[in-house]
């Protein structure tokens, strides 16, 4: 369906912190957008901003019959939806499977049963494991160390199975580590980023679990929205992964100097137990998204470090 060069797109877990800067993308570029969410993680909040301008249906992925009605009339689908976290997987891996695997499962019956013209799958850096390799590329065999990464790769197979046998185009991206505005600081598996940001605002020492020499391709969100928008327009890419990060490597300890570098502080950490499941190194080889979708970092880590800071010293601690 297209009415004055307006495509309309389908973000699922469009409440969430990557899916509501992905809807703010599209709204803001004119286009109609449709967001499914439960809203079991996301918040209202992310969407105030453009709540009178989406049409959003407050539904789970796991039911089917909903999301088949939601998915009518749509050209392009981000699924963003997931239950997120190493730690709550290994807690709940029934869970986990359901949201993420039968959930991304009735996402791509609903959109070849509707004529979506292309689903882009968020996957995950988890797939990789603890690889010895530098640099985690496509082409590399995954070994997945929790049930999430395994339900991320599992679904990740269904959209390639989904482009083989039914035709419905779908790309998956793999993000790595993203942060950003928004993310949520409070929850208990909050990602390390904005824990620390807000812990070094209020003059708290950041935690780390580990040594803190651990090391991640620290992301932040609007080149992965970039690399959600390629990788939905591309053509001749269907039915195959990429890797959307930025091909660096920041330690923890590296990450709280930069802060506080940014803060004027000299906050120094205090050390626990690494957590089980956890990959000791994560950096993204991203020649192929260069070379087939053409994706290049807009932003760096410190710049994006600096925007993210500046939003919670605005915005408050979540």
């Amino acid at each position: 369906m297209q009415q004055n060069g307006s495509y309309t797109y389908l973000v699922t877990g469009g409440a969430g912190f990557i899916g509501s800067h992905m809807v703010s993308a599209l709204v803001e570029a004119g286009h109609r957008v449709r967001v499914v969410d439960n809203f079991s993680t996301g918040k209202r909040e992310n969407l105030a901003h453009v709540a009178d301008r989406i049409d959003l249906r407050e539904i789970s992925i796991t039911d089917r019959d909903a999301l088949a009605e939601a998915m009518d009339g749509v050209d392009y689908v981000f699924h963003l939806a997931a239950l997120a976290s190493v730690p709550r997987s290994i807690d709940d891996p029934l869970a986990s499977n359901e949201h993420n695997v039968t959930g991304t499962l009735n996402v791509l019956m609903t959109a070849r049963d509707a004529g979506v013209k292309r689903v882009v799958y968020a996957g995950s850096s988890s797939a990789y494991g603890n690889s010895e390799s530098e640099y985690k590329s496509e082409d590399m065999l995954p070994q997945p160390l929790s049930p999430y990464a395994v339900a991320k790769l599992a679904a990740e197979h269904y959209c390639q199975v989904f482009t083989q046998v039914y035709g419905l185009e779908t790309v998956t991206v793999r993000y790595f580590n993203v942060f950003g505005p928004r993310q949520d600081p409070l929850s208990t598996y909050a990602a390390v980023i904005p824990k620390f940001i807000t812990a070094m605002l209020d003059g708290r020492p950041p935690v780390v679990e580990g040594d803190g020499h651990q090391s991640r391709d620290f992301t932040y969100i609007a080149n992965v929205v970039q690399g959600n928008l390629l990788a939905c327009h591309t053509p001749g890419v269907a039915g195959e992964t990429f890797n959307i990060a930025c091909g660096g490597r920041i330690s923890l300890l590296e990450m709280i100097d930069t802060l506080n570098a940014i803060l004027g502080t000299q906050i120094r950490p205090v050390f626990t137990d690494p957590r089980p499941g956890d990959v000791r190194h994560s950096r993204a080889s991203i020649e192929k998204a260069r070379a087939r979708l053409g994706f290049e970092p807009k932003v760096s880590f410190e710049d994006g470090l600096a925007r993210t800071v500046a939003w919670y010293a605005a915005n408050g601690r979540g």
